[in-house]
């Protein structure tokens, strides 16, 4: 085995161990940490997985990923609540509407690159956002309430948020899984050599249109998921999630985490969501230490905050946290022999 062949098993194979790992860590989370913001967490962070498969491996800036995670949560909600379904009857017709949605939006959208690509699907989705607004099953304002969690395949009591978690967790593995096997898969390198130089793609005879749209439409489905999953678990759906600021947020999670890396979105999610509920009780704690009242108020301004980080991974990280993490790696390997 050459050298190369050999460092590339020896990095599948920490991969694999990394991965166990992770998972572990995940089963005993709710031991010790809330289950439900546990469950929040995840849901984020599978949102931002199918959203860097868009522009990590495709290079696409999708501004309206909102509409595939909000519109997907009001048809699963509406699905459950309304018409009364079984809870994994309101998950798939969920992901199908964000699929749907994607198609529509994508068979649009990739007609045009660049900025023109990314200001269609913000105009679409802010389209869609009127239409949550203005829809009567939707609530309006007031948002769809009282979603019941129900019991999964007739048996398993979703009421119980321990069991919950593992569902939460083993949807979310598994569309990680999917979105692992999709990247590493032939359709995947065509989508990275679409990104990396889409004239050459052209010019090998590949269909760069169609490969781009099957991009969206995996990745609206998968944002749906994502957004079925947390209307399950918080119970309610309200506008905030078919929101452009909601597009920001996910822009902002996959930036942070890492653009184009497997598990950088994850970690984007976990930072975010954790200064969106955690940052008042770090303010307090800082107050407390520092004895400056102004630590006190820092749970009003997780906007101020996240923007600064955003702006400090900018200037300071631009590949983000795991890209740069993996640089370093691979330098001091390289260096080492």
């Amino acid at each position: 085995m050459s050298g190369a062949a050999m460092r590339m098993s020896m990095s599948m194979d920490t991969k694999k161990i990394g991965y166990g790992l992770l998972l572990v860590a995940l089963l005993a989370a709710p031991f010790g940490i809330y289950p439900v913001f546990l469950m929040k967490v995840i849901c984020f962070a599978l949102f931002a997985c199918a959203f860097n498969l868009l522009i990590g491996f495709t290079g696409l800036l999708s501004f309206g990923h909102a509409a595939f995670f909000g519109g997907a949560g009001y048809i699963a909600g509406y699905t459950l609540t309304t018409v009364g379904l079984p809870t994994e009857v309101g998950l798939i017709a969920g992901t199908a509407a964000g699929a749907l949605i994607g198609l529509v939006m994508g068979s649009l959208a990739i007609r045009r690159q660049g900025i023109y690509f990314t200001m269609i699907t913000l105009a679409l989705a802010q389209m869609l956002y009127f239409v949550c607004l203005q829809m009567p099953f939707t609530g309006g304002e007031d948002g769809l309430q009282g979603v019941p969690r129900g019991h999964l395949l007739g048996f398993i009591d979703l009421g119980n948020d321990l069991s919950l978690y593992y569902v939460v967790l083993a949807i979310a593995v598994a569309g990680f899984a999917l979105i692992v096997r999709t990247v590493n898969s032939p359709f995947g390198q065509v989508l990275k050599a679409i990104k990396e130089n889409e004239p050459r793609a052209i010019s090998l005879g590949y269909d760069v249109n169609r490969y781009k749209l099957l991009a969206f439409v995996l990745s609206a489905a998968l944002s749906g998921l994502a957004g079925s999953t947390k209307t399950l678990v918080l119970g309610f759906e309200t506008l905030t999630d078919v929101h452009w600021t909601m597009s920001g947020l996910v822009v902002l999670m996959t930036l942070v985490g890492g653009l184009g890396t497997i598990v950088g979105p994850i970690v984007g999610a976990v930072i975010i969501i954790m200064l969106e509920n955690k940052l008042g009780d770090i303010g307090n704690w800082l107050a407390s230490v520092t004895h400056i009242d102004w630590f006190s108020g820092l749970g009003e301004s997780v906007t101020i905050v996240t923007g600064f980080i955003f702006i400090v991974c900018v200037l300071a990280f631009r590949r983000g946290i795991v890209g740069e993490i993996s640089a370093l790696i691979d330098k001091r390997s390289s260096e080492s022999r």
